[in-house]
């Protein structure tokens, strides 16, 4: 789905949110950072959003949700490593796929691929 795959960006941090923004646009994508308040006319096929804390996420995910009808992918630096921690978080956030901070420009490109494949 690389090329024309539209992705949000919702990360506070401006020097991450940076980073994001030129990996997946390097990589192809077209991308755009959130705005809850204002609706953009195409719809993204992925909506990439930084939990700062998983318990207290569901506020976020749910006015995420409530703008782009499109999965989510959640980092976190309180995400733990391995599949079994990381299946079982966006299980309960309700979220297509988690990745854990810090991560690589690979490993990110690779939690897209597989967030929107499940997508498809």
């Amino acid at each position: 789905m690389k090329g024309k795959s539209f992705v949000v960006i919702h990360e506070e941090d401006d020097l991450i949110r940076e980073l994001l923004e030129r990996w997946l646009d390097e990589a192809g994508y077209d991308v755009a950072i959130a705005s809850p308040r204002q609706k953009r006319q195409k719809a993204p096929c992925l909506v990439i959003a930084n939990v700062a804390s998983p318990r207290n996420a569901q506020p976020l995910l749910e006015s995420l949700r409530a703008v782009y009808a499109a999965p989510v992918l959640a980092l976190s630096g309180r995400f733990r490593r391995g599949l079994e921690g990381s299946a079982e978080a966006a299980c309960r956030l309700g979220v297509r796929k988690v990745l854990p901070k810090p991560f690589t420009r690979e490993e990110l490109l690779s939690a897209v691929d597989e967030a929107l494949d499940g997508a498809a």
